[in-house]
């Protein structure tokens, strides 16, 4: 018994999306219950994930048609087997993944996600495999108790927060929760801060009691930023869609950028729109890498 899947990436940043229906002949099941026994789901997402003993991606999508409020669920996977409520570039990554597997034809397409429905428009196709779409992400918030945050007492805002990471070291954040919790920390030179070490020590630390994806951030001008991401369940990408959301708006609260910026990160250009009605819109890029076999008990 395999399994098929089709591999896309979003400016580096690479999922593996796999139809619901295959796992459910496996045993797991699809929707929002469970995929079977934890372990043994989470296990499989480790191993596929692997970048050397598997097929090596930053994450896992699972999609399954529905008929209702959205045409298909989505959820999403760390390569550590963690579920994430949304991704920007791995929802991407699925929806271009139905788009070229014929799944799906019309423009606007809807994912029913944890953290809601989220619209999908495809604004062109830029050639056999490679789509641009335009999402509506969400609207962040801010306050303590939804991103979620503990801080001595809860805050309405946190921006410029500082937050303790030893006796002797304290960052300034600015979190928010933009479809998954998100801290971001503003620098003015990439080369000259351990960016790597403190993502990874602000991931996991007790002010984030689900974890939280980093974001360090540099203005270039009004309308440009740059970023490195460190995200959680996942460590450095190259790319990250929500990351890259929560970076602009982190930045745009902070009167640093006007409303519509281009984020600039290693894999590449996104861009994102907060509009009046305070929906966040993230336009990118998804392209296919190959599609493969994955055969059980590997």
């Amino acid at each position: 018994m395999f399994m098929r899947f089709v591999k896309f990436h979003g400016y580096g940043n690479d999922y593996l999306v796999f139809d619901a229906g295959q796992l459910q002949r496996l045993g797991w099941r699809a929707g929002f219950a469970p995929f079977g026994a934890d372990d043994e789901f989470t296990e499989f997402v480790r191993r596929v994930c692997d970048r050397h003993f598997g097929a090596g991606a930053d994450g896992l999508a699972v999609v399954e048609r529905l008929d209702g409020e959205a045409d298909f669920a989505l959820r999403i996977f760390n390569p550590d087997g963690g579920e994430a409520a949304m991704s920007g570039n791995g929802s991407r990554c699925a929806a271009a993944a139905l788009h070229f597997d014929g799944l799906w034809s019309d423009d606007e397409l809807r994912f029913l996600t944890r953290a809601g429905v989220k619209r999908y428009t495809l604004r062109e196709r830029l050639s056999t495999g490679a789509f641009r779409f335009e999402a509506e992400i969400g609207r962040p918030l801010f306050d303590t108790a939804s991103i979620p945050m503990l801080t001595p007492t809860p805050l309405a805002e946190v921006r410029d927060y500082p937050l303790a990471l030893t006796e002797d070291e304290t960052v300034a954040v600015t979190a928010l929760q933009m479809c998954n919790p998100n801290c971001c920390v503003f620098v003015e030179d990439f080369e000259r801060v351990d960016w790597r070490r403190l993502g990874r020590t602000i991931e996991r630390h007790a002010a984030f009691p689900e974890r939280t994806n980093v974001e360090f951030v540099r203005t270039l001008d009004r309308e440009n930023i740059e970023a490195r991401v460190w995200e959680r369940g996942a460590g450095e990408t190259l790319s990250s869609g929500t990351g890259a959301c929560a970076a602009a708006v982190a930045s745009m609260i902070g009167g640093l950028t006007d409303r519509s910026v281009g984020v600039r990160m290693p894999g590449g250009l996104l861009r994102v729109v907060w509009r009046d009605d305070g929906e966040v819109l993230l336009t990118g890029t998804a392209e296919v890498v190959y599609r493969g076999e994955w055969l059980k008990g590997k």
